[in-house]
C-alpha cells in the first residue's frame, strides 16, 4: 500500500563516494614505458665551451675606433706606438674596410659620456658596410672592491664613527 520503502528493506546498489584511481595508474604506467623507450633515442646537444686559454688569446690585432666626448671619431690599429687617425663619421666605414684584414675584429672605444645613440649609430654604420666582428672596448679593472669594502689603508666610511 505504501510506495515508500523502509531503510532496512532497501535493495540495490549503494553509491561509492571514492575516486577510482585504477585508470590513472594505467595511464601513468603507459607514459612511463613510453618515456623509458624514447629517452635513449634522444641525442643530447653538444656544446663546445671555450677554455680559459682559448678565450684570452686574441686571434688578430684589432682595429680600434675611438669616439671622444665631443663626438669626434678616430681610429688606430691596436699595436704599440700606433697613433689615432682622425676621420669623418661618414667616411669611417670605408676607411675601416680598406684597412681591415679577414677575421680581424673591430672594437669601439667610446668615452663614458658619449650618448648611447652615437655609439649605436657608429656600430650600425660599420655592420651595414660589412664589418662582422665588432665589439665594445671596456676598461677592465682587476679586483673591484665590494660596495662596503675600502681600499687598503683607507678608512672604511661605512664603519667610521662620527666625532
Amino acid at each position: 500500500m505504501s510506495s515508500v520503502r523502509s531503510s532496512s528493506g532497501r535493495s540495490g546498489r549503494r553509491l561509492k563516494n571514492e575516486i577510482n584511481v585504477v585508470p590513472y595508474i594505467d595511464v601513468m604506467l603507459v607514459l612511463l614505458i613510453i618515456f623509458m623507450v624514447t629517452a635513449p633515442l634522444i641525442t643530447p646537444g653538444v656544446v663546445e665551451l671555450p677554455s680559459v686559454g682559448q678565450a684570452a688569446n686574441i686571434p688578430a690585432t684589432p682595429i680600434e675606433v675611438q669616439i671622444t666626448e665631443d663626438g669626434k671619431v678616430s681610429w688606430r690599429k691596436r699595436e704599440p706606438g700606433a697613433t689615432n687617425i682622425p676621420v669623418e663619421r661618414s667616411a669611417l666605414a670605408q676607411t675601416i674596410l680598406s684597412e681591415l684584414q679577414p677575421d680581424q675584429p673591430v672594437v669601439i672605444a667610446a668615452d663614458g659620456k658619449v650618448p648611447y645613440e652615437t655609439v649605436m649609430k657608429v656600430m650600425d654604420d660599420l655592420r651595414k658596410n660589412g664589418v662582422t666582428k665588432l665589439g665594445l672596448l671596456v676598461d677592465q679593472k682587476g679586483d673591484t672592491p665590494a660596495p662596503n669594502a675600502s681600499p687598503k689603508g683607507a678608512p672604511n666610511r661605512n664603519n667610521a664613527t662620527k666625532k
